[in-house]
């Protein structure tokens, strides 16, 4: 089973672009908190994620940096040789979001689910 779940923040704007074949993808990626270290200073694990299709757009209009969300996907890993150096890349493919966060930086609330697209429930208060 290869089945992950973060919750964290943006660390950029997401990227909207459409590949060779017609189909539109997001890339973006999401700080997720770590314990605080030794010396207290906070720390972070960093994950480039990707999402495909309508959860894409929906993710390009809703989020922007410094948003909080929770990503459901799997592990992803690539091959690449760069300068004769064989690497080994991995990335979260996005099935499932949730935007997060407090009221008084959230969105309205929206759902998004792998079966259906995605879809926008609009509310005049969050439950955040």
């Amino acid at each position: 089973m290869n089945k992950i779940i973060i919750k964290g923040r943006l660390t950029r704007d997401p990227e909207l672009n459409t590949g060779a074949n017609g189909k539109e993808f997001c890339k973006f990626t999401v700080a997720v908190d770590k314990r605080k270290g030794k010396n207290g200073e906070r720390e972070a694990d960093f994950f480039d994620c990707t999402a495909f299709d309508q959860k894409a757009v929906a993710i390009d209009k809703f989020l922007s940096k410094g948003r909080e969300v929770l990503v459901e996907g799997r592990m992803e890993s690539s091959k690449k040789e760069v300068d004769g150096v064989k690497k080994t890349y991995w990335g979260l493919t996005v099935e499932n979001f949730e935007f997060c966060g407090k009221k008084d930086d959230a969105a309205p609330v929206q759902t998004v689910d792998a079966q259906s697209g995605y879809e926008v429930v609009n509310t005049e208060e969050t439950p955040f």
